[in-house]
C-alpha cells in the first residue's frame, strides 16, 4: 500500500465502531479513577485475542449510552492486579493442591462453576486520555480524562489492525499521519515474546521528521540494541523531505516587507522552505565507512552526492581537519590545552593560563604586550616543528636600547627564527641593567609574568642562568599533525557552508583521541552555533541543521557540571530559536546534564541494564510504565525494539525499528 492509500485507509477509520468488535473484547472495569482502570479479565477473551503482553494499548468505551457519549479510554496494560475475591480463590486452590484434585487440562477435576471462578484476574492499566469526537466531528485525543463514569457502564477492547495503526500513528493538532511528509520507521511491538503477535496484522508506525528538525532527540540503549539503527533512520526521513524544499536560501540580510514569511522555515501546507543540513559527530566511523552491520552500506554511500567527509587524519576520500596555528591563535591553542590539560608540572599549567585573545587597540600598553606574547607563542611552535613559510615575518614591539643587544628591530618584522634568537636573549638575560633599570623607572618587568611562561616553554629554561631542563616546546610535538600552513578557509568555515546548502557532513572521529574527539567537536559545533546566531540577529533566515552524536557521554557534559554556558547546554537550551536540532545516542543515559535531558522533546529507549539508567528514565513523561521490560532482553531478537515518544504524539508507543538498509532507497 502506497502512503496516499495508507492515509486514506486511516482518514476512514472510525475507532468507536471498529474497535467494538465481540471477538476483541477484553473485560470491564471494576475500578476506575483519573489515572488507572483496573478490569476484570478472564483467560478465555485474552486467549482470543491473542495475549494481553505488559504495554498492551486497550480501549473503553462507555456502554450505557452509546449514541450520546462518542468517546472511549485509551489505556496502557500495566500488570496484574488483585481481585476482591482472590483471597477465597487462593484458599480454594490451596485444597484443592492439598487434596491432589486436578485443577487444570482436558482431565481436571473441578466443577465447571470453580474451574470459570479461577479462570477470572485482574489488570491494572494507566489511562493516556479520551479519544472523542469534537464540534467539527473530527477525532480529537486528549492526554487526561476530562470526566468519567461508574465503572460497570464501560467495556474494554484490544485495537488491532487499522484501529491500532490510527492510535499509535495519532498526532497532536487534527492532522492525520501518514502524509507526504511522514516515514515509516516501524511496526508495533508490544513484547520480546512474538508467539502470539507474529501470528497478527503488522501494524506499521509513521513518524514525522518534523518532529525531530529543530528539537532534541534522544535514543538510549546499551551497545548493539538499535541505538545507532534509529538515527540511521532519522537522517534517511531527514534527507528524504529536504529533498523536496521549495527555495534557496538567502544569504544576505532580508529586508523585504515579507520579512516574517522569509523567516519561516515552512511553507503553508507544512513542508519545508529551506534544505536540511545535518552533521554527524561519527566517534565510531560507522556513518563515513561501510560496515557489515548496514548489509555494506554507510549513509555517505546512501547520500553521496550532498555528503562530505571530514577525518582528523590523512584518508583516501575524506577532508583532512587541520588547523593553521599560526593564523588561527584560538583554535590552535585550544587543542594544546586540551593536549596538556592532565599536565601538573607547574611551567605547563602557567603556559595554559596565557590570555592570547586581543584586546581592544585603544589600550595600546595591553595591546603591545599581547603582540609580544603572539609572537614568542608562535616562536614555540616553530621550534616544535609546526610547518611555515620560510617568508613567514611576526612584528612586535620592542625597545631601542634593548634591540640593539638582541640583534633586531621586531617592529619591522623579523624571521621565526631572529625571533627566537630575540627572545632567548631576553630569557637568559634578565639581569641585564635595560631590565634592572626598566623596572626601578616603571615599577614592574618589562616581561610581564605570561610572556615570562611562554619564554620558559621556548628556552625549556625554568630558570634564566640554569641548563634546559624540561619538555618546554617538545611538549607541541604530537600536535603537528594536526597543522597546515595553508591559510585557505578554514575547515569550519567550509562545514557551515555546506550545511546551508543543505549537505550532510559526517566528522570521523574514530581515529582521534578522547581530547581530540571532544576539541574539534567543540570547535565545530560553536562554528555553527555563531553562524546560526549572527543570522538571527541580523533578521537572516536559517535553514534548519540537525546535529548527530554518537557516544554522546564521551562528548557532553557530565551530570554534575553546572556551566551552563558549554555549547551542548547552549544548543539544548537556545537551538530551537537557531533552528538547531540535536539528536543524540548513548547507554549512559545516567552521565547526561541534566540541563540536556530536561531540553529533550523526542524520547527512543532501548534495553537497559541497570537501575542507574533507570533511575533517570522514570522522570520523564511514563517511562516509569516500562522500565522493568527495559531491563529484560534477548540478543537474539530484541535488537531494534524500543519504547518511543515523539513530540507530536501525546504518549508513548512501542515500537520494533525497521532495519536501516540501502535496499529500501
Amino acid at each position: 500500500m502506497n502512503i496516499k492509500d495508507t492515509v486514506k485507509s486511516m482518514a476512514n477509520v472510525n475507532i468507536f465502531e471498529e474497535a467494538k468488535v465481540k471477538d476483541l473484547f477484553v473485560g470491564r472495569p471494576y475500578y476506575l479513577d483519573y489515572d488507572k482502570a483496573f478490569l476484570l479479565v478472564t483467560d478465555a477473551w485474552k486467549e482470543k485475542v491473542g495475549g494481553i503482553p505488559q504495554g498492551t494499548f486497550l480501549l473503553a468505551f462507555y456502554a450505557n449510552e452509546a449514541d450520546d457519549v462518542q468517546e472511549c479510554l485509551l489505556l496502557r496494560a500495566l500488570k496484574p492486579s488483585k481481585l476482591p475475591t482472590d483471597n477465597e480463590v487462593i484458599a480454594s486452590m490451596v485444597e484443592y493442591y492439598k487434596d491432589n484434585i486436578k485443577t487444570s487440562g482436558r482431565s481436571n477435576q473441578l466443577d465447571d462453576f470453580t474451574r470459570y471462578s479461577f479462570s477470572f484476574s485482574g489488570l491494572e492499566c494507566r489511562i493516556l486520555g479520551t479519544f472523542y469526537m469534537d464540534d467539527k466531528q473530527n477525532l480529537s485525543f486528549g492526554a487526561d480524562v476530562e470526566n468519567y463514569y461508574s465503572a460497570h457502564n464501560y467495556a474494554a477492547y484490544k485495537p488491532m489492525g487499522k484501529v491500532l495503526e490510527s492510535i499509535v500513528n495519532f498526532r497532536d493538532g487534527k492532522t492525520i499521519p501518514g502524509g507526504p511528509t511522514d516515514v515509516k520507521i516501524g511496526k508495533v511491538r508490544y513484547s520480546s515474546s512474538l508467539r502470539f503477535q507474529e501470528r497478527q496484522e503488522v501494524v506499521p508506525v509513521y513518524v514525522s521528521p518534523q518532529d525531530f528538525i529543530g528539537k532534541r532527540t534522544a535514543t538510549f540503549g546499551m551497545t548493539r540494541t538499535g541505538k545507532s539503527n534509529t538515527v540511521k533512520k532519522i537522517i534517511e526521513a531527514t534527507a528524504t523531505i529536504s529533498e523536496k524544499a521549495t527555495e534557496v536560501l538567502p544569504i544576505d540580510y532580508v529586508k523585504d516587507d515579507n520579512v516574517a514569511e522569509l523567516l519561516d522555515p515552512f511553507n503553508d501546507n507544512g513542508t519545508l522552505k529551506y534544505k536540511v543540513g545535518q552533521i554527524i559527530f561519527d566517534i565510531n566511523g560507522e556513518y563515513a565507512n561501510k560496515n557489515l552491520q548496514d548489509e555494506g552500506t554507510a549513509i555517505f554511500d546512501m547520500f553521496s552526492s550532498i555528503t562530505e567527509r571530514y577525518s582528523v587524519l590523512e584518508k583516501d576520500g575524506f577532508k583532512v581537519m587541520k588547523t593553521n596555528f599560526y593564523e588561527d591563535i584560538g583554535s590552535g591553542f585550544e587543542l594544546i590545552t586540551s593536549l596538556l590539560a592532565d599536565e601538573s608540572v607547574d611551567y605547563i599549567k602557567s603556559f595554559l593560563a596565557i590570555d592570547l585573545k586581543e584586546p581592544e587597540a585603544a589600550n595600546s600598553s595591553a595591546h603591545i604586550r599581547w603582540e609580544r606574547k603572539i609572537a614568542a607563542y608562535k616562536c614555540c611552535l616553530y621550534r616544535a616543528g609546526f610547518a611555515v613559510d620560510d617568508s613567514y615575518k611576526v612584528r612586535f614591539s620592542g625597545n631601542k636600547d634593548l634591540n640593539l643587544k638582541c640583534g633586531g628591530d621586531p617592529s619591522k618584522g623579523i624571521t621565526l627564527e631572529k625571533a627566537c634568537d630575540w627572545f632567548t636573549w631576553v630569557r637568559e638575560n634578565e639581569d641585564d641593567d635595560f631590565f634592572i633599570n626598566y623596572k626601578k623607572k616603571k615599577g614592574h618587568d618589562w616581561a610581564d609574568e605570561e610572556l615570562k611562561s611562554i619564554l620558559v616553554f621556548l628556552t625549556k629554561k625554568r630558570t634564566a642562568k640554569g641548563a634546559a631542563n624540561c619538555s618546554g616546546y617538545k611538549k607541541l610535538n604530537p600536535l603537528n599533525e594536526y597543522h597546515t600552513n595553508t591559510t585557505k578557509e578554514s575547515f569550519s568555515q567550509e562545514i557551515v557552508s555546506h550545511l546551508r546548502k543543505g549537505g550532510i557532513v559526517i566528522i570521523d572521529l574514530s581515529q582521534g583521541s578522547p581530547t581530540i574527539q571532544r576539541t574539534y567537536s567543540e570547535k565545530i559545533c560553536w562554528s555553527i552555533f555563531n553562524d546560526s546566531m549572527n543570522r538571527f540577529v541580523h533578521m537572516m533566515p536559517n535553514n534548519f541543521i540537525q546535529f548527530y552524536f554518537e557516544e554522546a557521554h564521551n562528548l557532553f557534559p557530565k551530570k554534575d557540571d553546572k556551566d551552563l554556558s558549554q555549547i551542548y547546554n547552549r544548543i539544548a537550551k537556545e537551538g530551537a530559536k537557531l533552528n538547531i536540532g540535536m539528536i543524540y545516542a548513548t547507554q549512559e543515559v545516567s552521565s547526561i546534564s541534566s540541563n540536556i535531558l530536561k531540553n529533550t522533546q523526542n524520547w527512543f529507549i532501548a534495553h537497559l541494564n541497570n537501575d542507574d539508567e533507570l533511575k533517570e528514565i522514570r522522570k520523564f513523561y511514563d517511562f516509569d510504565d516500562f522500565c522493568e521490560s527495559l531491563v529484560k532482553y534477548s540478543a537474539g531478537s530484541d535488537k531494534g525494539f524500543i519504547r518511543m515518544k515523539t513530540y507530536s504524539n501525546a504518549f508513548i508507543v512501542p515500537v520494533q525499528i525497521d532495519r536501516f538498509s540501502a535496499k529500501e532507497v
